[in-house]
């Protein structure tokens, strides 16, 4: 499942992502911040508008705002 399905409030860990998909310097960004596969992520709140984006993730005891299209990028496993 790619991240973008997950639900709120539910921990899931990345097991994968496809870096191909994501511009690098966002990229490079993404990974600054902790998210890469390994990571344990959670989505704590959705925007309300349209395409609901952004997405509030917690990564450890940081939360930040993540486009859909780059959520779409990686793989995660509900724990």
């Amino acid at each position: 499942m790619t991240l973008d399905k997950l639900d709120n409030n539910v921990t899931a860990q990345i097991t994968g992502v496809d870096w191909d998909l994501i511009a690098p310097d966002e990229g490079k960004r993404l990974r600054a911040l902790g998210i890469d596969a390994g990571a344990e992520v959670k989505v704590a709140h959705r925007g309300i508008f349209g395409g609901r984006d952004p997405l509030a993730i917690e990564v450890g005891r940081t939360i930040v705002a993540l486009r859909r299209d780059h959520a779409r990028a990686m793989q995660v496993a509900a724990q």
